[in-house]
């Protein structure tokens, strides 16, 4: 297959942060793009911006107008899982025989081409797979680059190279959800965890575990599988792989870790080459984790010291990971995409390592009934480690309620006695009326709404 090889790309689902690189690189070839999604976000009006048409309702009709100038054989959809199947426009192109792929399907399609780097696991790989790009694109080497989120450094979650270099690396991010993962067949790999999530698609851990075993065999033969040490240790590995870790005694390791005006710095211990004084441009000690992934990757194809070095330091981040919205001497504001509990750990113990003697006020948006359902004692626990927690309600995305699985419920688990739930307008006015010290957002739905209000609002606090 060919997937250069359609005149018109249909995306129903086009605003996720995947469908939408996806609908950037057919765009970026002259081919007619066109997508679907329940709602207008900011992506969706950048696509606009870029010339792909997107429009948000859900008419059968207006779509026969679309695909009336082409055959059926030079239409490709592309849709991704989120979308119901009871969706019209997906039921009218099933009915009528139109190439239907997953989003998963046509990532690995495109991957075909490339030297493959991917970045799999429960947390983390977004801020890896942009870490590596950005090393990737520092020393020069020509290469693609598909974001689970918005670079800082470049604006876009999206990066193009030389398509006609069969040289060429393509670094993506690996999704486990709906086992999307499986579609790729990279020379190099990372799996940073393995923590349970998307038991709706995987029934229980043991089976998540298994999911991850089946993504490290997708390595080839002479490739190279970099893993967690914890990883490694629960999952059963027959592949030949370099272990790393925040700061233990394996292959790839910080040592030395200091923190210093908010900023950490550390020596990398390496198999390969030594890196010694090196500053992070983002902080948080998961991420120094998720650096020495970066680095163990560059260093496997060659790039030298003082090119990551320098790369580690000008690194921006991520958009809503680990995000400063505001950053002064009374008052600090920071955004993060967490919506698993171990990722509210990560995020809330670094902003303590950081700000040790400040009060800390988190905004939490649940997202998904059955994630908060299946880890509401995990999300209890992690919470419980703020100052002061808000909780919007549940953010539903895909799904519809269950019976009792509310923010309040979640509420009634957790321990810290300043709690409460709120709805967007209160949690602003509550800001505006009693200023934080330090104030998270975090979750994967519509908090982001949030941030532009909160941060104007406390710029002019400061």
């Amino acid at each position: 297959m060919n997937i250069l090889n359609y005149k018109l790309y249909y995306f129903l689902g086009v605003g996720g942060i995947g469908m939408s690189a996806l609908a950037r690189f057919f765009n970026h070839y002259n081919k007619e793009v066109i997508g679907y999604d329940k709602t207008p976000t900011f992506l969706t009006n950048q696509l606009q911006d870029e010339g792909i048409a997107c429009h948000f309702d859900d008419n059968v009709n207006a779509l026969e107008s679309i695909l009336a100038s082409y055959s059926k054989d030079e239409v490709l959809v592309v849709y991704t899982p989120a979308v119901p199947k009871e969706h019209n426009e997906f039921q009218f192109l099933l009915r009528n025989n139109y190439t239907l792929l997953k989003r998963s399907v046509v990532l690995g399609e495109i991957t075909k081409q490339f030297k493959t780097i991917a970045i799999a696991g429960t947390h983390g790989k977004t801020t890896t797979t942009t870490l590596v790009t950005h090393l990737l694109k520092s020393a020069g080497i020509n290469c693609f680059s598909f974001m689970g989120g918005i670079s800082n450094n470049y604006n876009t979650n999206l990066l193009l190279g030389d398509v006609n270099d069969k040289d060429a690396y393509i670094v993506v991010e690996a999704d486990e959800y709906d086992r999307s993962f499986l579609t790729l067949h990279p020379e190099i790999a990372v799996i940073t965890s393995v923590d349970a999530d998307h038991l709706d698609i995987y029934g229980n851990a043991d089976h998540v575990k298994e999911g991850y075993a089946l993504f490290a065999k997708q390595v080839k033969s002479d490739g190279i599988l970099i893993v967690k040490k914890n990883v490694d240790n629960d999952l059963t590995l027959s592949n030949k792989r370099l272990i790393y870790s925040l700061n233990l005694d394996t292959e790839y390791c910080a040592e030395s870790i200091t923190i210093n005006n908010a900023q950490f710095s550390y020596n990398i211990k390496s198999p390969v080459e030594a890196i010694n004084d090196v500053t992070l441009g983002l902080p948080g000690l998961h991420n120094i984790e998720n650096s020495i992934a970066a680095v163990a990757i560059a260093q496997q194809i060659g790039i030298n010291k003082d090119v990551i070095k320098n790369a580690l330091r000008s690194f921006s981040g991520v958009k809503r990971r680990f995000d400063y919205r505001v950053k002064t001497e009374n008052v600090v504001y920071i955004d993060d995409y967490a919506h698993h509990p171990e990722e509210l750990r990560a995020t809330i113990e670094s902003v303590r390592k950081l700000y040790p003697t400040k009060k800390i006020t988190g905004i939490f948006q649940p997202h998904l009934f059955s994630r908060t359902r299946d880890f509401v004692d995990d999300f209890a626990t992690s919470l419980d480690m703020l100052d002061e927690c808000i909780l919007l309600e549940i953010y539903p995305a895909r799904e519809k309620p269950i019976e009792g699985v509310t923010a309040d419920w979640l509420l009634s688990k957790m321990k810290i006695q300043n709690k409460k739930v709120m709805t967007k307008q209160q949690v602003v006015d509550s800001v505006k009326e009693n200023v934080p010290e330090v104030l998270l957002t975090m979750g994967a739905g519509d908090i982001d709404s949030l941030i532009e209000p909160l941060e104007t609002l406390l710029k002019t606090k400061v």
